[in-house]
């Protein structure tokens, strides 16, 4: 019995055998939902998805001894009592069921008649905890040898059955009809989605069916009209095979997602994504993630004079703006709007040979702060803070504080409380001198002198949290003998800064922090080498710019990537869809100001690669915002007074 069941070993497609090529039948819809077809069978008319055996078992008329059964199915929510059919196999003449696939809420139940009994019988074998009606697609294997049942689950480990009663040697399927989805009756009818109904003679099918990435829509055989994609028809034809979507797609604002919405879809036109809801929350399905193509020229600034930096910020309800630190004293520095989609003069400051700009909150309380690297008219050395007058819609002067050719302010928040720290760069020809570090008083509404830290020629600082600690670390440029000096990362322990790490730099002009997943790394900008003690000074601005990543169990920074860079005075981080960048303001070559400044792409493994080459000139600083119009980046030129916005152009 053995040879002859098994003689034909291919898959023998049963939902096959009730649909025909083009899916039109009386009791048969399709419907696509979860990125699938299936068919949903009529309960009305159970006789006519059936055929004979004897159209599948061409060479034999025994059913195989060892077999596999492989269903992929859409269970609906059922009753606790109600059970449903996969599929039978009745003797057409007595409705004796030889054998049978049904399931009810949470068990699965495989039936076979066994005429080796007395008067014949019929054996129930019961599979426990198998949840299938949950609305979710599922694909079953079913293996049977003798008195050994074993069922897997979405290619779950194995459940393994022995039973007394084993499986017939010799089930004769003359004159009988198999039966999809029903027993031939009403009652009981499979009322899901059914996508796959195959049974394989003489070998257990799991590990055919569980290498797939998707297994549970894994295949071995499904009709031919269930794999095809929706083709669009041309405009006199309809589509080839007709079919539904068992969903509902809602436009508009983002919708609830309970459990009343579970299964429907929300399209999201302004993100161009699809979302699905799970019954709590709404799943990303489908989203275009924006890809950066080309840059290209999209506004000449003309500037007050040359600008050492740049500060972009919105304001609320008042739009984006644009801060310039502008060179020369006449006619200072200047504050631009964004109307229209360019950047417009909105406020000019007076500012002494200004280096770059802060914008800060506190509350609802908006300030600006500059730092100023020259003496007044009178004399005196002042970096003065902003603050936004809400009335006059307009910066005034708010607070004067003593500094040093300051070259750069940094705001940050510490356990509720506002700080702001000034890199003081030299004093007379002294470049060793304290930077300090101010804490705002909400009693007096002014920033008071908190702590001094030692900097030599600083140029920049750099605030950044990891997990519940804070890092403050400078860019120290020159001591006044070379440029080859470490800069300092502080930590903020015992409510003051201390030194947490040492990193050797070169003319360090600025540290960029950014973070990539749960990496965190830190860029510093090394503007050239110099040391005057050396036989023949020479100054080198082909150098390396470096980029550091956290490592947590040294607890230390360590060097991830080197970058030749020219004079580099700036990093910038930004990020284009899924994609992420840092762009670097190359300045001067040795010989020209005119060198390209170059945009870096993330690529994983192979770290930072460069992708686009921006012609400048003298650039000084880089800062990436977005509009809803798009992305953008705008550089400063030390070299002329001419800034320049850039837009990226997107796939």
């Amino acid at each position: 019995a053995k040879a002859c069941a098994q003689l034909d070993l291919r898959p023998l497609d049963i939902l096959s055998e009730v649909v025909p090529a083009n899916g039109m039948k009386n009791g048969i819809r399709m419907i696509q939902v979860q990125g699938a077809r299936g068919f949903q069978l009529s309960e009305s008319h159970p006789h006519f998805l059936s055929f004979q055996a004897s159209r599948i078992f061409l060479y034999c008329d025994l059913f195989p001894e060892e077999f596999s059964i492989i269903v992929t199915l859409k269970a609906l929510h059922i009753p606790p009592k109600r059970n449903e059919y996969i599929f039978t196999v009745l003797e057409e003449d007595s409705d004796t069921l030889l054998v049978g696939l049904r399931y009810s809420q949470n068990k699965l139940h495989f039936l076979f008649w066994s005429r080796q009994l007395f008067n014949g019988w019929q054996t129930r074998v019961t599979f426990q905890d198998v949840s299938l009606a949950d609305n979710q697609w599922h694909t079953l294997v079913l293996a049977v040898s003798g008195e050994s049942f074993s069922l897997s689950v979405d290619c779950s480990i194995p459940t393994d059955m022995v039973v007394d009663i084993p499986f017939p040697t010799s089930l004769t399927v003359t004159g009988s009809r198999f039966y999809v989805g029903s027993r031939k009756r009403r009652k009981g009818s499979f009322t899901g989605l059914l996508r796959h109904l195959v049974l394989l003679p003489g070998s257990d099918a799991t590990s055919r069916m569980c290498t797939d990435m998707n297994f549970k829509l894994a295949v071995l055989s499904i009709p031919p009209i269930l794999q095809d994609l929706p083709v669009k028809p041309a405009s006199n034809e309809v589509l080839k095979y007709p079919y539904e979507a068992d969903m509902k797609v809602t436009l508009g604002n983002r919708p609830p997602c309970t459990k009343t919405e579970n299964g429907q879809f929300w399209f999201n036109a302004f993100q161009k994504g699809l979302y699905l809801c799970n019954g709590s929350e709404w799943v990303s399905m489908l989203e275009v993630k924006e890809r950066l193509d080309y840059v290209e020229d999209y506004q000449n600034l003309v500037t007050n004079s040359e600008t050492m930096g740049i500060e972009i910020f919105v304001i609320p309800k008042m739009g984006l703006f644009g801060a310039t630190a502008n060179r020369y004293t006449p006619p200072g520095s200047a504050i631009y709007r964004w109307t229209d989609g360019k950047f417009v003069p909105y406020q000019n400051i007076p500012t002494y040979q200004a280096q770059s700009w802060k914008y800060f909150t506190i509350g609802k309380k908006i300030f600006l702060a500059v730092a100023n690297f020259e003496q007044n008219e009178r004399g005196q050395e002042f970096s003065v803070i902003y603050k936004w007058n809400h009335r006059k819609e307009k910066f005034i002067t708010y607070q004067r504080i003593n500094t040093h050719s300051a070259r750069d302010w940094e705001a940050f928040d510490i356990e509720g409380e506002a700080f702001l720290a000034v890199a003081n760069h030299r004093e007379g020809d002294n470049h060793n001198i304290d930077s300090v570090i101010y804490r705002w008083n909400p009693r007096t509404g002014l920033f008071e002198a908190n702590q001094t830290i030692s900097t030599s020629g600083a140029y920049d600082w750099e605030f950044f949290n990891v997990g519940p600690y804070s890092f403050l670390v400078v860019a120290n440029t020159f001591n006044g003998t070379s440029t080859k000096i470490y800069s300092h990362i502080y930590i903020w322990l015992g409510g003051a800064f201390q030194l947490f790490q040492s990193i050797l730099t070169f003319g360090a002009a600025d540290w960029e922090v950014f973070h990539i997943g749960d990496r965190i790394f830190l860029a510093v900008a090394n503007s050239h080498s110099y040391d005057s003690e050396t036989l023949a000074p020479n100054n080198y601005y082909a150098i390396n710019s470096s980029i550091y990543e956290l490592n947590i169990t040294a607890q230390m920074f360590v060097k991830y990537q080197d970058v030749l860079t020219y004079s580099a005075l700036d990093w910038e981080f930004f990020s284009v869809g899924e994609d992420f960048f840092l762009v670097v303001a190359n300045s001067f070559d040795g010989v020209t100001f005119s060198v390209n400044s170059i945009i870096y792409r993330w690529q994983g493994y192979e770290g930072f690669v460069a992708v686009h080459y921006l012609p400048t000139f003298g650039c000084r600083d880089w800062e990436a915002f977005k509009t809803p119009t798009g992305t953008y980046l705008m550089y400063s030129s030390a070299r002329e007074p001419l800034s320049k916005v850039l837009k990226l152009k997107t796939l």
